[in-house]
This record gives structure tokens, C-alpha cells and sequence, in this order.
């Protein structure tokens, strides 16, 4: 089994990228992806430790894309994380997310709460801040009693201390991702929001026609109608299938690396499907 889509202390998993790498191991994974928040700051670490624990490493990333409506990421695969371009096109989502750190400290502090944004930053351990670091916060300060709450009653889009950023729209992720020599996929299609079958359909074919090459049909939220209906589009619009958990260790509870909330199980042929339809763009 493989896991592609893992989160470490680069964005807003709690664990190193090295120990996620050995958590797999412990796991029995065969393949795990890095595929942090709009950064590739944890992926030379975790291929140095794939290299000396007999895991499989795929560089990745994970980029929010606007989109209406929806909440929508794209996955890249086997980017060149060392690309100056690519490396260039995400520091600037990486500013965004940066600046809008201090409105959303602002406006905890404007409902009462005594939050600043240097025990935000400590959180974050010197990985990138996200909101789930506003959370872990907020738990420790006894405010909320979970992360969840943390987000409901006040983080999430339409809640009081909810702070926007700048995202790329879904055209120029994919070219980025292209341009690295990756493979962009849609992550989890289910939080697109889309209430017919027709609704999700576009979105796929207006995303392909932008150069998307895979969907995400196995994620610890999908049901088992949602993946097949995730494979049948697939099949339909000729695209790689991929894999994974979203695993963020402490910071989500109820996720396990491998075996997402424990149902998931990606194969291996995913990843086998994927090096091939690299090595036949190349």
C-alpha cells in the first residue's frame, strides 16, 4: 500500500518530514508523497530519508486553487522542487499566506481572545504558518477543547475570524506544476461542492482542458459511491488515478497515515501508472 497525500512540519503536519517518512515505514508503506501546502521545503528531507529507510519518496505539493464556490487543491507530483521558476511562482502564495496571518490575529483579538501572532509562529515550529496552527493554539489557551471547534467556531470560511488569501486560479497551478516537469492532479473532488454529476463533470473537463492530467478517487472522506463515480470520470477523461490519506499526524485526529479514518487503501499500480505517464513525456 502507498500513501499520496501526506503533510508534514513544512506546512501544517506535526511531524518532520524524516519521521513521516519513518512513521511509513512502521506503517509498511511501500510509497509515500509529500505534498505540503504551496511549499517544497520538507521534500529534500524526506527523499534523503526514503533513500536510507527503503521508502519510496515522491517529491509533491499541494496548491489552493480559487475557483467559485468551492474548495479546490491541486496535487503536483515529481515537480522539480529545485526549479528557480516553480520555486519563484509558489513564494508567492507563500507571501499571501504570510500576510494574511496578522488579519486573522487581529480579528481573534477582536472577539476578546488574548492570541499573538509569535506563539502562532512557535507553533508552526519554522514550517510555514497555516490556520491549523491557529487552532493548536487556541486549544492549549483552553478556548476550544478541539482543532475542529477551533475551525467552526472560528477559522473556517464564513466564520468570524476568517481571513482570505490570494490563490492561483486553477489554469495557472496546473501550467505551474507542468512547467516543473509534474504531474497536477485534483485533490479530493469532493470538496468542490458540486451537487449533480453534470456540476462535477464540467469542472473536470474545464480543468482538463487546462491540462490536468489525474483525479484523486481514493481520500479518507470518499464514500464508496463517490469513488466509483471518481473512477467512471477517470476512465472517461483519460486520467491517472491517485491515492492518499491527507495525513497531518497530531493535527488532525481520526486520520492515519496509509489508512486514512481505515477503509482507505491505495495500490501501488497508481504510482506505477503514474512514473510510466511520466516517462512516456519524456
Amino acid at each position: 500500500m502507498i500513501d499520496l497525500h501526506t503533510h508534514s512540519t513544512a506546512s501544517d503536519g506535526s511531524l518532520s518530514p524524516a519521521a513521516l517518512v519513518a512513521y511509513a515505514q512502521e506503517k509498511k508503506l511501500k510509497a509515500i508523497a509529500i505534498t505540503d501546502h504551496d511549499t517544497v521545503e520538507g521534500v529534500q528531507e524526506a527523499l534523503d530519508a526514503g533513500q536510507s529507510s527503503g521508502i519510496e519518496v515522491v517529491p509533491g505539493i499541494e496548491i489552493s486553487g480559487e475557483y467559485p464556490d468551492s474548495t479546490l487543491h491541486i496535487l503536483g507530483y515529481y515537480v522539480d522542487y529545485l526549479d528557480v521558476q516553480f520555486l519563484e511562482n509558489i513564494s508567492i502564495l507563500q507571501k499571501a499566506r504570510a500576510d494574511r496571518n496578522p488579519g486573522i490575529v487581529k480579528k481573534l483579538q477582536g472577539l476578546g481572545l488574548r492570541i499573538e501572532l509569535d506563539e502562532i509562529i512557535e507553533a508552526a515550529g519554522g514550517g510555514q504558518v497555516g490556520r491549523p496552527h491557529f487552532a493548536q493554539v487556541l486549544v492549549q489557551k483552553g478556548y476550544v477543547k478541539t482543532p475542529r471547534e477551533a475551525f467552526e467556531r472560528y477559522l473556517a470560511k464564513g466564520a468570524p475570524a476568517y481571513s482570505d488569501k490570494f490563490r492561483f486560479p486553477p489554469e495557472e497551478a496546473i501550467a505551474h506544476i507542468r512547467s516543473a516537469g509534474g504531474i497536477p492532479v485534483l485533490g479530493h473532488p469532493s470538496t468542490l461542492n458540486r451537487s449533480t454529476i453534470a456540476g462535477l463533470e464540467s469542472v473536470v473537463q474545464e480543468l482538463v482542458g487546462y491540462g490536468l492530467m489525474g483525479i484523486e478517487v481514493y481520500y479518507s472522506d470518499h464514500t464508496g459511491p463517490q469513488i466509483k463515480l471518481y473512477e467512471e470520470l477517470a476512465a472517461k477523461h483519460n486520467l491517472l488515478i491517485t491515492g492518499g490519506s491527507d495525513f497531518h499526524g497530531k493535527s488532525i485526529k481520526g486520520i492515519d497515515l496509509g489508512s486514512g479514518k481505515g477503509s482507505l487503501h491505495v495500490p501501488y499500480a497508481c504510482l506505477a501508472k503514474m512514473k510510466k505517464s511520466l516517462a512516456g513525456a519524456h
